[in-house]
């Protein structure tokens, strides 16, 4: 496989030292994930330090760490391992040559990004980078900055965030050349105190685009105008996606045959017909986001298409089993990553739409970090589970 980095490259990007002339094909700061060819960067963790997992990412492969204090094996040695990731990140933006995509938003990040990855794929097999699982925070944006290869042509990377400013230092970071926001809703209300709150938080990546940027924004949200109006800022382009007066819009939506939606979708320079495999109405929407996003970067969109088509089940994100019982089968629907009103109301919908079922069974946790809204946010589902 090709360097993602050497050693040198890693010492100049950081300002640490090498004790040793090395390659690395990947990048982790978890031990458990190391392969053959990685490089462990033991982060300073609030629980365990990661420099005690040392021996075992080197016996599971790794080629070499970035460490701040010195140990057996190759590494290059830094003053602070976090910082180093963030300069390692730096470094990653600063070659490539890909188009950034970023994505945000209160619900169905981690789903739209996975979605918009699948169908850049499909346009350019293997020359398309993401991040994975949900590395969308202060170490994950790095992280997944730090892994992005060489000649990646494309790459969509994941932006979350707990409080205000958040986005905005990651966003700097991802400089995207396309930002798109999925929707708004009170999730991490009790750290923000209102919607509004939220959707300014959410409308920080707008400050990282690149010159010539594109902002992508939900025309379904009552603040479609603020996120407009913070967009102009720093957007040449702005594409709006939903209903209604959208720039790209369903013309009709339908529950197809296999579950998923038969949607007409007028986009930004043609009509298109195509199917999704994922349930609900709140997977159309993603749906027309991704394909806002392919067309306004000039990328195939009847080809992204069929990766939609196509796209399988994600895990805790609407995955799908089916448990054989005496006398018939239980389809459990795993929706168990997380959870505020606006996904958990979805969910619900479409749980209530399974044609099938003889009997439906709603297990719900409790809703998080919504503070002094939690008890009328909670008690707002109840229609929905009616």
């Amino acid at each position: 496989m090709t360097a993602l980095w050497t050693s040198d490259e890693i010492a100049a990007a950081t300002g640490g030292a090498a004790s040793a002339s090395f390659e690395v094909t990947g990048v982790t700061f978890d031990s458990r994930e190391v392969g053959r060819g990685d490089l462990f960067v033991a982060m300073p963790g609030t629980v365990h330090d990661g420099h005690k997992f040392v021996d075992a990412a080197f016996a599971a492969g790794a080629a070499g760490c970035i460490v701040s204090q010195p140990v057996d094996g190759p590494h290059v040695l830094v003053g602070d391992g976090f910082a180093a990731l963030q300069a390692l990140g730096r470094a990653a933006r600063e070659r490539a040559q890909a188009t950034i995509l970023g994505v945000t938003g209160s619900v169905g990040k981690t789903s739209t990004k996975e979605a918009l990855y699948a169908a850049l794929d499909r346009n350019r097999p293997g020359r398309v980078h993401r991040s994975v699982k949900s590395y969308n925070n202060h170490t994950g944006v790095p992280l997944s900055l730090a892994r992005m290869p060489r000649d990646a042509e494309l790459a969509v990377l994941e932006m979350g965030m707990n409080h205000a400013g958040e986005i905005g230092a990651l966003t700097a970071q991802v400089r995207p050349h396309l930002a798109l926001i999925t929707a708004i809703a009170p999730a991490h209300i009790e750290n923000l105190g209102s919607e509004e709150a939220i959707a300014d938080a959410k409308a920080e990546i707008f400050e990282g685009l690149e010159p010539d940027g594109i902002a992508i924004i939900p025309n379904d949200t009552p603040y479609r105008g603020r996120l407009v109006k913070a967009a102009r800022r720093h957007a040449d382009r702005i594409i709006t996606f939903g209903s209604g007066d959208a720039d790209v819009h369903a013309i009709h939506a339908v529950t197809a045959e296999t579950g998923g939606s038969l949607i007409s979708a007028a986009l930004l320079e043609r009509e298109l017909t195509f199917t999704i495999s994922q349930r609900g109405e709140h997977w159309v929407s993603n749906a027309l986001a991704v394909l806002a996003a392919v067309e306004a970067i000039g990328e195939d969109v009847a080809v992204a298409a069929l990766a939609l088509a196509d796209l399988g089940g994600l895990k805790g994100r609407g995955e799908r089993h089916v448990i054989e019982l005496d006398g018939g089968e239980l389809v459990l629907i795993d929706e168990s990553y997380n959870a505020n009103p606006a996904s958990m109301a979805a969910t619900l919908k479409s749980l209530g739409a399974e044609r099938e079922a003889k009997r439906r069974i709603a297990v719900l946790g409790p809703m998080r970090e919504l503070g002094e809204h939690s008890g009328a946010l909670h008690a707002g589902l109840a229609p929905a589970v009616v």
